[in-house]
């Protein structure tokens, strides 16, 4: 005999077994409980996008609609602790002297359905939300924390990128006073014996340090980056002389590529000052570009010294020192710009010289040469 569980029980009307469901008034409640909760992440992701860049900045108003459309309430506004406001409905004059009153005493504030809370960001001051209507204090709360964590997001994003920024003006202030004056000395050498070479030599110098003072996006072409690099090679083989051998192989295909301002100079600087200035007999550099699939890989690669792997390992983790902190500046901002699977690999052991290897997608969304 075959037991029937509460889903078989007998329909009345037909003196059977009733049909098996597949779902239960509970399954369904679950369900639209799961919708809800994922329409409130897709608010809060919204809300936290429009208020990125302040309470009163252009996409704050769009974050101030979601969320009055997300507490049901009659009027929301975000002011600033300048008086700035962005508001989605009206709440007329009691939400200003509320304002007011949060703005001096830093605690909730509530008259007439309508309540003002506090936005602090860090413990420090931020702003005041302002919610009218039948809504919670439970709710507004939340709201409040809500738009309070966007900011600290958004400004956590802010120091990130300014110190993507401080990283790429620490680049081109790493111009080292002694390849300048060494290149200077050598260009005033040529004046008179050979005024022609002095001319070239000034012409590279001038184009060294435009580009590495250079103002521009943040962006270059790989044929604008070899530029400043020829530049750089050209100088250094005038200070070494037949001490620096080059080698240089890229592919017509690759120089269009988008990559960030000094990203090779510091390898090639890098292979010159380790791998050849520290040898009495000097060294060779060899420089190489080539596409590998969507992806072009370029390596800078001296027959130096070397290092030790653990070293190489402690140089990208940002634990090296002096130059090598140049090394460290470029891998981050590859991974910055292009994802954690880019930026540079270290090929090396003592004695056995240094190969830096350099992977960037040959399109990404959003890089663009200037």
């Amino acid at each position: 005999m075959v037991g029937v569980g509460p889903e078989h029980a007998a329909d009345p009307r037909l003196g059977q077994p009733a049909p098996r469901r597949w779902w239960t008034p509970g399954r369904r409640d679950g369900r639209a409980q799961a919708h809800a909760a994922m329409d409130v992440l897709g608010a809060g992701a919204e809300i936290a996008a429009g208020l990125r860049n302040g309470l009163t900045a252009p996409a704050a108003g769009g974050a101030v609609r979601r969320l009055r459309s997300l507490l049901g309430a009659d009027a929301v506004g975000l002011v600033d602790l300048d008086g700035a406001h962005t508001w989605a409905g009206r709440a007329g004059e009691p939400a200003e002297l509320l304002v007011d009153d949060v703005l001096r005493t830093n605690r909730r504030c509530a008259r007439d359905e309508v309540q003002a809370l506090p936005l602090r960001v860090r413990d420090e001051p931020a702003g005041v939300l302002v919610v009218a209507g039948p809504v919670s204090a439970a709710a507004a709360r939340q709201a409040a924390a809500w738009v309070a964590d966007a900011l600290h997001r958004g400004r956590l994003e802010a120091s990130a990128e300014a110190a993507e920024q401080a990283e790429l003006r620490a680049l081109r202030a790493e111009i080292s006073p002694h390849f300048v004056y060494n290149a200077l000395t050598t260009i005033a050498s040529f004046v008179r014996s050979d005024p022609d070479r002095a001319r070239e030599l000034i012409l590279d110098f001038a184009l060294f340090i435009r580009h590495n003072l250079a103002r521009r996006g943040e962006y270059t072409t790989l044929a604008g980056e070899f530029r400043a690099v020829e530049a750089y090679l050209a100088l250094a083989r005038a200070v070494l002389g037949e001490r620096l051998r080059v080698q240089v192989r890229i592919a017509p295909e690759v120089l269009p590529v988008a990559i960030p301002f000094l990203v090779l100079q510091p390898l090639v600087e890098n292979a010159v000052q380790h791998g050849v200035e520290r040898a009495e007999s000097g060294g060779s550099v060899q420089i190489s570009g080539e596409a590998q699939g969507s992806d072009c890989v370029i390596a800078v690669e001296d027959d130096g010294p070397g290092m030790p792997p653990e070293r190489a390992r402690d140089v990208l983790a940002g634990r090296g020192v002096g130059s090598s902190l140049g090394l460290v500046n470029v891998d981050r901002r590859l991974r910055s710009v292009f994802g954690a699977g880019y930026g540079l690999v270290i090929e090396t052991a003592s004695g056995a010289g240094t190969r830096v290897v350099v992977r960037i997608p040959r399109f990404h969304a959003g890089v663009v040469a200037s």
